[in-house]
């Protein structure tokens, strides 16, 4: 028998790996992770930011088996949970997530794997835990000899595991573990980055937050073991802590200006490699050369793949990075300085690769001379429950700090021009910044047209069916409006599964729906619906109420005026759809639960403006 493995690690100190674990660290696929930095080129600007795939990979796998021993799982389900936490990012791809925003922007280059389009890194990784580890005989032998089941079966189970697949399996707390809103790898990178680039808002009470988590109905959930109000507090303001820190990242890491510049010339540089490379070689070779990129480069075999491929001003671009010569921005944009409706066109253009690059390329061309990087955060928290008593809630409904804190997120947006150095001297910063004003103004909502043209935007669905309520029942009198306001978010969900069904709606409200809280929950129309909040469409209002002797809170939502002006352009652009939205809201607009609110037309109209 292997003797265990003892690492050293700066973040977690000592972990030990069995030997079945040793057998998979040294597989080819978890050793490629050595070469590849867990922030891309964040080095640029925090020098100590050198920490890799490898490190977060191990660091995860222990603090998976720290959660599942604090839950106390059998031994067999932690040992299946270190291995997905050691395999979770098996299928990254060199440089972070450069090349999946490549995928994202350029649906052509996406490839196929046994039937199967793959644009994000988690279906690699699914696809080499699932089909190319349990091909190796001197593993499959031992997962056969150690767990009494076949290779294939448990890797498959594994990989379900490591992508946070908790639909598909038994024990659904074990996939929450390796990805769920509070879990181990979420754990592992923030403790990680902020060790690595000496920037402390990343300090969590590690300690505390793995307390506050419980098995409920199998699933987790925050919430005290003795099943205490005090307990219960602690375990928001554990997890509360955890919101924080995760916003301050996005700030302090990925979204700071040197970051961006990193970022958006290592991006360029790589399309236009894939571009000269697909017209040379073909569209197949191009996309073979695509999954080379998430299962066998590293970060250097990426750029070498971009040296030998791009052409002399993308490669001017490399030798820069090498360099540490990197873009300086001349002009920036955030949701400060932006218009609601510009902030709305920016946020939806954003959030679809192909747009992206079109307003990228055309801002480019219209400032000259720049690289443009348009860029908004994610990964606001949509399912963490906490126990109450004898019924769950949404984090974000029973905190309202959380819920500030998913629409800080869900706010965070900048849209930047960069030039190189010794060009950024000749140019004046205010002149830029008025034209790209200017620019922006003019080309967002002419972009997202064409983008509509390809595709259904399912956000504007929403903001169609805000507006098609606010038709049906405001009431304009003089000095006065009332508009209605929407009482439970619950209706939305109902309503929008409802629309889905309805065949001229169904690609308008293309949402996946599930029934595990006991009514139609998506993940995606919540947060869909906090980016309306966060970008000055939708006005939430928090509402207390008294329910079985407690307090409790909800949240109600008012289409704001400027998401008024914005909507009556989106129900010309969809004028079939919306005129079946209406026909189906009048005739339940008595089910609709609302309230009546009646302002001053010019408070309603002015206060945005």
């Amino acid at each position: 028998m292997q003797k265990p493995l003892i690492i050293h690690d700066p973040v977690h100190k000592t972990i030990i790996l069995d030997e079945f674990e040793q057998m998979v660290l040294n597989t080819k696929h978890v050793q490629r992770l050595r070469n590849i930095q867990q922030l891309g080129l964040v080095d640029h600007v925090y020098p100590g930011a050198n920490h890799t795939r490898f490190e977060h990979s191990i660091g995860t796998m222990h603090m998976a088996s720290v959660i599942g021993q604090s839950l106390s799982f059998e031994d067999e389900d932690i040992r299946k949970i270190r291995l997905a936490g050691l395999l979770h990012d098996v299928g990254h791809s060199a440089f972070s997530h450069a090349v999946e925003n490549v995928l994202k922007r350029n649906p052509q280059l996406q490839p196929v794997i046994e039937g199967k389009k793959f644009i994000k890194h988690e279906a690699f990784s699914k696809d080499i835990i699932s089909r190319i580890l349990p091909q190796d005989n001197y593993i499959s032998g031992h997962v056969e000899s150690e767990f009494g089941m076949d290779a294939f079966d448990f890797f498959d189970e594994i990989s379900k595991i490591a992508t946070g697949d908790s639909r598909s399996i038994s024990k659904p707390y074990l996939a929450q573990v390796i990805a769920g809103d509070v879990d181990a790898d979420r754990i592992d990178f923030l403790l990680r980055d902020s060790y690595h680039t000496g920037v402390s808002f990343g300090l969590i009470d590690v300690d505390q937050i793995i307390s506050s988590l419980i098995i409920k109905d199998e699933n987790i959930v925050l919430g005290s073991t003795d099943g205490s109000s005090y307990g219960n507090d602690m375990a928001l303001t554990a997890a509360e802590s955890m919101l924080i820190s995760r916003a301050h990242h996005y700030t302090a890491i990925i979204h700071n200006p040197k970051t961006q510049a990193a970022r958006v010339m290592l991006l360029y540089a790589l399309e236009d490699a894939l571009e000269q490379f697909k017209d040379k070689s073909g569209i197949n070779a191009a996309k073979d050369e695509i999954v080379r990129f998430f299962t066998e480069y590293n970060d250097n075999d990426l750029l070498n793949f971009i040296r030998s491929n791009a052409s002399e001003k993308s490669l001017a671009l490399i030798d820069n990075l090498r360099e540490g010569r990197l873009y300086e921005p001349v002009a920036r944009l955030s949701q400060k300085i932006l218009r609601p409706s510009t902030r709305m066109s920016l946020s939806t253009i954003a959030r679809h690769g192909v747009a992206t690059k079109r307003f990228e390329t055309r801002l480019a061309n219209e400032l000259g001379d720049v690289l443009v990087d348009l860029t908004v955060a994610s990964g606001v928290p949509k399912s963490m429950r906490i126990a109450m008593d004898d019924e769950d809630g949404f984090f974000y409904d029973e905190s309202a700090l959380a819920n500030g804190l998913v629409r800080a997120i869900s706010r965070q947006l900048s849209l930047t021009a960069f030039s190189h150095p010794d060009v950024v001297v000749n140019k004046d910063s205010s002149t830029v910044l008025s034209e790209l004003r200017r620019v922006v103004d003019d080309l967002s909502p002419r972009l997202l047209h064409y983008t509509r043209e390809d595709q259904y935007l399912p956000i504007e669905g929403i903001i169609l069916l805000f507006y098609a309520v606010h038709s049906i029942f405001v009431d304009e009198k003089p000095g006065f409006v009332s508009i209605p306001r929407l009482r439970h978010i619950t209706w939305l969900y109902r309503t929008i599964q409802k629309l889905g069904t309805f065949s001229r709606l169904k690609n308008l409200f293309d949402y996946s729906f599930h029934e595990r809280y006991g009514f139609p929950y998506s993940e995606k129309v919540f947060e869909d619906i906090q980016v309306l909040v966060a970008m000055g469409i939708v006005d939430e209002d928090l509402r207390y109420y008294e329910k079985d002797g407690r307090f409790r809170q909800s949240y109600e939502y008012v289409l704001t005026w400027e998401g008024v002006e914005y909507a009556g352009t989106l129900a010309d652009a969809y004028r079939p759809e919306f005129e079946e939205m209406m026909s189906h809201l009048s005739m339940v607009k008595h089910s609709i639960k609302r309230d009546i609110v009646t302002i001053p037309s010019n408070r309603y109209v002015a206060k945005k403006r």
